[in-house]
């Protein structure tokens, strides 16, 4: 049951960037359709709920909210930047490595030497098959730059992540407790990150539009919350990157992405490996 929970992220995070590429707009009103989402989402659950505030519940979810739109909005550039298909298998391997070390180290997870062995072994098949997945045959300047520009954007993205999951785990707050605040935090945050730059409008029809896809990723997120206190973080985090899966292959056949008959069986054989491990890591927890 608990592996069960852990990967209801999964497939709310692998379908929710191909509903915000079908929503369309600027990453600027995506972002604030998104936290919107999650806001409504957030105050529906506190409607039937009894969350317990204190001060540290309150300031932590906030600021692990601001972490997440940090690195929700910088996805959401490089989905522009490289398109789907390869945003999530980088964004995913390097949201792994950051958010399992805090996991093994911090918090102590994996903790026999055999459950180490397993857990980094599966760490190491799921990356692998992570930049399998965006494997580029043919490159040229435009994409060499593209990608340079995506991998930069990813890394502040991955910062954004790995800081909105380690946070609320280490003030060790509850779902509960977490989510109405936390979904303020993104709120804010989505303002705050969208001022100045292009004179874009931050309200138009794409922005109400994602707020379904803000919806979708707000019932994974919970659905993490509670998983990182039944499994551990690096367990529920890394389980419910294998949403990868869904969203790699979805930008090839929903929102055609192009790829060679060499770059489809790389992305085959890499959503295998993720799977593989994947598994992996449930057994390492058990």
């Amino acid at each position: 049951m608990n592996i069960l929970v852990a990967l209801v992220p999964a497939v709310m995070w692998g379908l929710m960037p191909l509903a915000v590429a079908k929503s369309g707009g600027k990453p600027k009103q995506q972002i604030i359709g998104t936290a919107f989402g999650a806001l409504l989402f957030a105050v529906f659950v506190f409607l039937f709920t009894e969350p317990h505030y204190t001060a540290t519940i309150l300031i932590a979810s906030f600021i692990s909210g601001a972490f997440w739109c940090l690195g929700q909005m910088n996805q959401f550039r490089a989905f522009t930047q490289v398109g789907v298909s390869k945003t999530m298998p980088i964004s995913t391997g390097m949201q792994l490595v950051g958010t399992s070390l805090f996991g093994v180290f911090a918090f102590h997870e994996w903790e026999t030497t055999a459950k180490l062995v397993l857990g980094f072994s599966a760490l190491a098949l799921i990356i692998i098959g992570i930049f399998m997945t965006s494997y580029q045959q043919y490159k040229d300047d435009g994409s060499e730059q593209n990608m340079k520009k995506g991998i930069i954007t990813l890394l502040i993205s991955s910062i954004g992540y790995v800081g909105y999951v380690v946070t609320t785990r280490f003030f060790d707050i509850s779902g509960w407790d977490a989510i109405l605040p936390q979904a303020v935090g993104m709120v804010v945050a989505s303002f705050v990150f969208t001022i100045g730059g292009r004179d874009e409008p931050r309200f138009t029809k794409a922005t109400f539009l994602t707020i379904i896809p803000g919806l979708m990723w707000a019932t994974g997120n919970l659905a993490l919350l509670f998983s990182n206190r039944m499994v551990g973080v690096a367990t529920g985090f890394s389980l419910s990157q294998m949403g990868v899966v869904l969203s790699t292959l979805g930008g090839i056949l929903i929102l055609g992405e192009k790829k060679t008959k060499k770059e489809l069986v790389f992305v085959l054989l890499g959503v295998v490996l993720v799977i593989v491990g994947g598994t992996m890591i449930g057994f390492a927890k058990s």
